[in-house]
């Protein structure tokens, strides 16, 4: 691995590191959900980071279906705090 993985893979563990700290810690369910988007998007590019070392595709389904399930958990979430956590409208 060459030095830009390792400082690559630094970052990325203290990123998630943090968030789950503020997962843990976070006074509300929007911090905790902000947190837990950022940490899906630290894993994603902990596996795009991997996969750009490796010299390989095989995780591109992987990568493009955690940041949709990511990307649609976030804005079901925002859209029921948004509705004062009542039932969702249309």
């Amino acid at each position: 691995m060459t030095f830009v993985g390792y400082v690559c893979a630094v970052f990325l563990g203290l990123t998630g590191i943090m968030c789950l700290i503020r997962i843990v810690r976070g006074p509300t369910m929007l911090d905790r959900t902000i947190a837990a988007d950022v940490f899906v998007a630290a894993c994603v590019g902990a596996i795009g980071v991997e996969a750009a070392i490796g010299r390989h595709s095989t995780t591109l389904p992987i990568l493009v279906a955690l940041a949709l399930i990511a990307f649609l958990g976030s804005v079901s979430i925002a859209r029921y705090a948004a509705h004062g956590g009542g039932s969702v409208r249309s």
